[in-house]
């Protein structure tokens, strides 16, 4: 049965990769909280360090319609986009903080981030980047910033796979370095246990329900065979598989990610939903059929809050949808350039 339900989920992504018509399942939006979803504002305020949601109402207020409107044809082509760009601005925000260092290339004077161990034949999404970018630029030249367009994009491609809307503070400006060394070190790994997922997003200010709340991003898109290997064969250094792994499930990726070879076969970290944001993540972490050991360690870490939150959150979307958009709201706010930082690049991978 969870053989059958992998490979229609697989099927079904690959049919939509395939289709023209992906977003138009999707009715309008609008930019306020309350859409796109049922979301309605969490309670309490988060301080934006400079950052306002009016930044270009005067300066470039069509950004918005400017990036939906690549968004929508990029993630109709292939759904997977949404994933991937949710992940682009994830993986930038915890080097250095949201810079945009992220889609930087090589460098005389530094190595780009995407050689990093968690980005290199991984990250994917860069020419959506580009195709923003330059569109801004002709109808705003030197305006938007890619760090701005990083989190305008991972809202936008949240909304269009039918998750939560938010409020979103932008006037963040772009870095004029990478930091290799800062994206080996800093992302946390697939395997990381519990206590490691704690710590490394305590070290970016955020606390354990945002490390719950955002994982819920794996409502979306697809990992590789080598990211979930070990768990299949070598979990604990045994040759034995990860006890937690629900049996058939086990079975099922076996077929996915033989013990050799195979390590870029892809299967869907939400078995049921691969292509829409919703809560079915954490209803599949409580039935033992999280794909990461980062997914499931949520649950069978044995600690308190993230195993409650996982319950909590399966049980009810709306609370899901509103923890998350607090807690990219909070993301997106680590360590930003503003003012006279930094600088607003003309081409995202490069500096001006």
């Amino acid at each position: 049965m969870a053989s059958f339900k992998l490979m229609n989920a697989i099927l079904t992504l690959v049919a939509l990769l395939s289709s023209s018509t992906f977003c138009s399942a999707y009715p309008g939006f609008s930019f306020g909280w309350g859409h796109g979803g049922g979301a309605t504002r969490p309670s309490g305020g988060l301080r934006f360090s400079g950052l306002s949601p009016g930044f270009y109402s005067q300066s470039c207020p069509q950004a918005n319609e400017i990036i939906m409107s690549v968004l929508k044809t990029a993630i109709s082509k292939d759904p997977r986009m949404a994933a991937s760009l949710l992940r682009l601005h994830f993986h930038d925000c915890f080097v250095q903080g949201c810079d945009a260092s992220v889609l930087l290339d090589d460098h005389p004077t530094f190595a780009s981030e995407k050689k990093s161990g968690p980005n290199k034949n991984s990250l994917r999404g860069f020419e959506v980047i580009d195709q923003i970018k330059a569109k801004l630029e002709q109808a705003c030249p030197e305006t938007v910033s890619c760090a701005d367009i990083l989190a305008l994009a991972a809202r936008g491609s949240t909304v269009l796979s039918g998750g939560p809307n938010w409020e979103l503070p932008l006037g963040r400006r772009d870095s004029k370095k990478a930091s290799l060394n800062g994206s080996n070190n800093n992302i946390p790994p697939p395997n990381s246990t519990i206590q490691n997922l704690v710590k490394f997003f305590k070290r970016q200010g955020l606390n354990e329900v945002d490390l719950v709340s955002l994982s819920g991003a794996h409502t979306l898109g697809m990992a590789r065979c080598t990211t979930f290997k070990q768990r299949l064969y070598n979990q604990n250094g045994n040759n034995q598989p990860d006890s937690t792994l629900e049996r058939s499930y086990y079975h099922d990726l076996k077929a996915v990610c033989p013990k050799t070879g195979g390590d870029n076969n892809i299967s869907p970290l939400d078995l049921a939903s691969p292509v829409t944001f919703d809560n079915t993540y954490f209803k599949l972490i409580m039935s033992g059929k999280g794909l990461l050991t980062s997914d499931q360690v949520l649950l069978s870490g044995n600690l308190g809050k993230p195993m409650q939150l996982v319950k909590d959150f399966a049980d009810d979307r709306t609370l899901f949808f509103n923890h998350f958009a607090r807690s990219m709201v909070k993301m997106g706010n680590i360590r930003p350039l503003t003012g006279n930082k930094g600088e607003v690049r003309k081409n995202c991978r490069r500096v001006n």
